[in-house]
């Protein structure tokens, strides 16, 4: 692993973790704090599906070098040898090394950081969440241990399963930031937090097996620990963001409220040109009544 790019050190990648903490915590908002937001609608289609895309090119990796021909989905070893099946474990770290899920394009991880770029110049500070900002960061640092001593086996299912999320959660961006014509296809928003639930359960399900297995050949326990603990850590930050959003509903009261307060301001201008325009019909007639005198 350590012949592949950026894989001799994880100072590479904590150089760009650490830079792009500092341009969308700080750089990147002081230097929007007297700018207007861009709209960047065509960037965010683009951007969306081309995730989805690559996403779902993951996924059939995951499947090809291992989950749909060789492992038996429970405690499956890490394969080092310079077997076909191996090899192909290989070629896929090197295409798609730290990501979220631990086998993600670095490519994509890179990509996947413009989540938060787009965000900042957008003015969408709301948007810019600790539970956002962490996992951006700490788990691509952390995977990079995993990566290095335990690619493939039991260890990357949690990728596979995160890669088809990916492929639902970007495709809904996409669709989001296609226009309001489109908007009637996203009543299941709600649900893309369900999903992710549902992601946090299966995975630590899973990883449990490790320890309810007798001589499980996987070669790496500290990774399967640490995979558990993250995944039960998210899903708590998941479920309290649920609770907040739509059991408290705090935040379908901030969308109500911002959707009332739209309406008011729109029937406000509506009224407000009706009045300009019966206190200005006389002078108008008075001019248009000239206009055909002269002509």
């Amino acid at each position: 692993m350590k012949a592949y790019p950026m894989m001799q050190s994880p100072v590479y990648m904590s150089a760009i973790l650490l830079s792009y903490l500092f341009i969308v915590l700080f750089a990147g908002p002081r230097l929007m704090a007297n700018s207007k937001p861009f709209q960047l609608k065509e960037v965010m289609v683009i951007y969306n599906f081309s995730l989805v895309g690559l996403s779902a090119l993951t996924v059939y990796e995951f499947l090809m070098s291992g989950w749909a021909t060789t492992y038996t989905w429970r405690c499956d070893p890490c394969d080092y040898s310079d077997s076909p099946q191996g090899l192909r474990v290989s070629h896929r770290i090197m295409l798609f090394p730290f990501s979220l899920d631990g086998s993600s394009d670095f490519l994509a991880k890179l990509i996947e950081l413009m989540d938060t770029v787009i965000f900042v110049l957008r003015k969408k500070h709301s948007q810019v969440t600790f539970l956002h900002i962490f996992r951006h960061t700490i788990m691509p640092w952390t995977t990079w241990w995993g990566i290095s001593y335990a690619p493939g086996g039991m260890g990357s299912f949690h990728g596979m399963v995160n890669s088809v999320v990916h492929v639902i959660m970007y495709f809904y961006y996409g669709l989001s930031a296609a226009g309001p014509r489109f908007q009637k296809f996203l009543w299941w928003k709600k649900y893309m937090t369900a999903i992710q639930l549902v992601q946090f359960v299966i995975v630590d399900l899973h990883k449990s097996q490790f320890y309810l297995i007798d001589n499980c050949g996987y070669q790496v326990p500290f990774l399967i620990f640490l995979i558990w603990m993250y995944g039960t850590f998210f899903f708590v930050l998941f479920t309290n963001f649920w609770i907040q959003a739509y059991i408290k509903g705090k935040r379908l009261q901030r969308l109500h409220t911002k959707s009332h307060n739209d309406k008011t301001n729109g029937s406000t201008v509506a009224s407000n040109s009706k009045h300009a325009k019966n206190d200005t019909s006389s002078d108008t007639s008075h001019i248009t009544s000239n206009k055909n005198g002269i002509a």
